[in-house]
């Protein structure tokens, strides 16, 4: 498993200058613009690093190679995951760096206070995003895998405007007063874990 863990970010390590141009670009088009920049750029830029994290064992067929070598397949996939919430956090609090240098350093775009739930939010809906991905990217092939790549960096511009709706719901007062939406983390780490479980699965029945 931790041989797994350092091959991923082993592979990684060429490519981290894409995570921090990430970081730039989605900070550049949404922090001067957004009232809610805090929230996209930390979503946009965790889940863009999950996408380079996968997409590289597809361009260097890594797969292929480990079901070779005396690892489960359910470790490979335990290593995935863990990966994909490391690269995940990283996103979400690099943004949070990002977003305090810009309120220092830009006041004019008057940026609101953050609270724990300007880092919760983004951790939230990118575990939701995992959750859907992962099952599809180990269930198809790599044509199927670009296909889904498209898929998501489109569905993510058409989703802004209703996950802009459901932050500014879920900062609302009201929503600490429901008992049925503080059950939202608890029903997204379900989502989470069976994503994982089914996952496992699908990679294990797949014949590379």
């Amino acid at each position: 498993m931790l041989h797994l863990l350092r091959k991923d970010f082993i592979a990684l390590k060429s490519s981290l200058w894409m995570v921090l141009f990430f970081l730039a670009v989605y900070s550049i088009v949404f922090i001067p613009k957004s009232e809610l920049s805090m929230y996209f750029v930390g979503i946009y830029t965790a889940f863009a690093s999950i996408f380079l994290v996968t997409n590289i064992d597809i361009k260097n067929n890594n797969h292929t190679f480990l079901v070779t070598l005396p690892v489960s397949r359910k470790h490979i996939i335990q290593a995935k995951f863990i990966t994909a919430v490391v690269f995940m956090l990283l996103g979400v609090f690099a943004n949070y760096g990002i977003h305090w240098i810009a309120k220092l350093a830009f006041p004019q775009f008057q940026k609101p206070d953050y609270s724990l739930l300007s880092i919760l939010i983004p951790i939230g809906a990118v575990l939701i995003l995992i959750s859907i991905y992962m099952p599809l990217f180990y269930a198809l092939n790599k044509k199927g895998t670009g296909i889904i790549n498209i898929v998501f960096l489109i569905t993510l511009v058409i989703l802004s405007e209703p996950t802009a709706m459901l932050i500014t719901l879920v900062n609302g007062e009201d929503f600490y007063n429901d008992p049925v939406m503080l059950l939202l983390p608890i029903g997204i780490l379900l989502i989470f874990v069976a994503s994982y479980f089914l996952t496992v699965k699908l990679f294990t029945r797949k014949d590379l």
